[in-house]
């Protein structure tokens, strides 16, 4: 049986990610329209240990669906992984009289939102992470515009490396996965692609096609390095030391979690959070809002964790087909 639902409340939890104010703008004013009270839960589970909780109307969230980041703030949070933190979490959810919480985030917030739900709190996920790599979504909050901040940031590095004839070794971020990589590799026109679910070492090979193109004509290299090998100082002074062709390393860093949000990454956004709100409007709990085959869909939090999720063989094969 279904249970009421009165009051929400909704944070972001993990790496902040471009959208992620979209998609508490939805949650917020979904939920005022279906009749439920919304409080705001400052820096994610730790803010929720705090107490740090506030109330939210339609205003709350005016003028925020272009703005980066989340004005919830966001942290990680060491002692809501323990039962006495997941208990007391749920404890005070209860003295504020929140029955339900939407939790925007990766896979650590949803193993958080699965133990609340389990507490008696109501509790759905939206996926939240510029990484892409939520295996049961084909779509992750941020991850759209992320990639287009790597790749006009490395569109900038090739002039500069075309101009002094140099190798250019650019890490982009992504955790453990490739995907911010995969793309750039393809829409940079990167001459390699280095991803961790793929690269085998073989940095010789690396350091053999880059003589080879240097004969052929080739005036510089670009190399884009997923934050998940790292290193790229380091390889960069190799493959200057074995080529004899000077090699540079640029880390793109934290730019690719910020900036205003593309408007698809506002539109998607918006609709995750929107239906995570109708979801707990409805009395459901330990649901995730995924994006799958043109759909938005929920499922079970445990189920969705369960899943694996690889780079798709096929356009890792095209991508090496066309880096040349």
């Amino acid at each position: 049986m279904a249970k009421k639902v009165k009051t929400i409340g909704v944070l972001t939890s993990g790496g902040d990610a471009p959208g992620m104010n979209a998609a508490i703008r939805a949650v917020v004013r979904t939920a005022i329209h279906e009749g439920l009270k919304v409080k705001g839960i400052m820096r994610g589970y730790a803010g929720l240990l705090q107490e740090e909780i506030v109330d939210m109307d339609s205003t709350s969230v005016s003028d925020i669906i272009h703005r980066g980041g989340t004005i919830l703030y966001t942290a990680r949070c060491m002692e809501f992984m323990t039962p006495e933190g997941q208990e007391m979490g749920a404890e005070i959810c209860h003295k504020h009289g929140i029955d339900g919480i939407v939790v925007i985030g990766g896979d650590g917030s949803y193993r958080g939102a699965g133990k609340l739900s389990a507490l008696g709190i109501n509790t759905v996920g939206v996926p939240g992470t510029i990484d892409l790599d939520i295996a049961c979504t084909e779509y992750t909050i941020g991850f759209d515009t992320a990639v287009n901040t790597a790749m006009e940031a490395i569109d900038k590095v090739r002039d500069t490396s075309t101009s002094h004839e140099r190798c250019s070794i650019i890490e982009v971020m992504g955790r453990r996965a490739g995907y911010i990589a995969l793309w750039c590799g393809f829409a940079n026109g990167a001459e390699e692609i280095l991803l961790p679910e793929r690269y085998d070492g073989d940095e010789q090979a690396i350091i053999n096609r880059i003589i080879d193109n240097r004969k052929r004509g080739k005036k510089h290299n670009i190399i884009i390095n997923a934050e998940g090998i790292g290193h790229s100082a380091s390889m960069a002074r190799r493959i200057e030391a074995a080529t004899g062709i000077e090699t540079r390393a640029t880390i793109l860093g934290h730019m690719q979690r910020g900036g205003s949000p593309t408007c698809k990454d506002r539109v998607y956004a918006s609709i995750m959070g929107s239906k995570a709100a109708l979801l707990l409007a409805e009395g459901k709990s330990n649901r995730v809002v995924a994006y799958r085959a043109g759909q938005y869909v929920d499922l079970d939090i445990q189920e969705a964790l369960n899943m694996k999720k690889d780079i798709p063989e096929d356009q890792y094969e095209i991508c090496k087909m066309l880096v040349r």
